[in-house]
């Protein structure tokens, strides 16, 4: 038994050791990237995430392998299994060594996950603040600010109300953006596709498209905001951190409506924000009079 009890504080000793030296292994790799590289950065986030697991996993199984190599090895870590023969018909099932070792597998796994989400949050939040820092300079060099709107799917629609001197409903513009979209079917089919694959789509997958614009509060875009301009024949320019400026509806005269596009604007991804003057913070924006 001195023996086994030895071997056991020996095996705890080297899981010890061992996480000590995978600590200063991940200092050292926080100390070789450099903050401003963001890409590098996330990619270290995971990669710390990724090996503290397989460690924790890794002496798991080495403590679930020393335990059904010597089965009297439990009285080393707790007298509960002792106490647990007392009385038996009072005690609940007992759960077998194999449902024990599947539920801390389990439980490492939840926690490896729990731990890239972390690193992908705290990651995503840095690219956020990035983002808007470069927007704000854009958007200050034309005397705008950012205007939040609601991430709810309605988000491009509600923008472009944001800036309508006349009262109009999301309901109304999505009404009269699917109208127009199925009304020219062929300006806009060439450009409908998987935006995954890149194939391209049919004219009935062009029409249900269309009608989930109007049922669903399904995200607005390069089409959507192409219909506006010509349903308010008014000109729509985004405005982009990383990007030129994309102005849609050049054709016409009219003063363009503003729109931020935000790649990392919200926990669900993309997001379209309105603009206001700078200086007065006014929430009506600089809207162009339409009508």
């Amino acid at each position: 038994m001195e023996d086994l009890q030895n071997e056991h504080q020996r095996m705890i000793r080297r899981h010890h050791r061992e996480k000590k030296e995978l600590q200063a292994r991940i200092q050292a790799m926080k100390n070789s990237v450099p903050k401003s590289d963001k890409k590098k950065r996330k990619q270290l986030l995971l990669d710390v995430a990724r090996l503290e697991a397989e460690m924790e996993q890794k002496h798991q199984q080495e403590l679930e392998k020393f335990q059904e190599s010597f089965p009297d090895s439990s009285n080393l870590d707790s007298v509960t299994e002792d106490l647990a023969k007392m009385n038996l018909e009072n005690q609940p099932p007992r759960i077998s060594r194999a449902q024990k070792r599947r539920e801390r597998r389990a439980a490492l796994e939840r926690e490896r996950q729990e731990r890239i989400m972390e690193a992908e949050m705290e990651h995503l939040a840095s690219f956020r603040r990035e983002e808007e820092e470069k927007l704000a300079i854009i958007l200050g060099a034309k005397n705008l600010e950012m205007k939040d709107i609601p991430a709810d799917g309605h988000c491009m629609y509600r923008a472009i109300q944001d800036q309508l001197v006349f009262s109009v409903t999301v309901e109304s513009l999505r009404c009269r953006t699917a109208d127009y979209m199925q009304k020219h079917v062929d300006d806009f089919l060439p450009f409908f596709s998987d935006p995954e694959t890149g194939d391209a789509y049919g004219r009935d997958d062009f029409l249900s498209y269309c009608d989930d614009i109007v049922r669903s509060a399904s995200w607005g875009g390069q089409l959507e905001l192409r219909a506006l301009s010509h349903v308010l024949q008014t000109p729509i320019e985004v405005i982009q951190a990383d990007s030129p400026v994309v102005v849609i509806g050049e054709e016409y005269t009219r003063k363009p409506l503003t729109l931020v596009y935000l790649r990392y604007g919200c926990s669900l991804g993309e997001h379209y924000n309105s603009v206001k003057p700078l200086e007065a913070g006014a929430a009506g924006g600089a809207a162009p009079r339409l009508f």
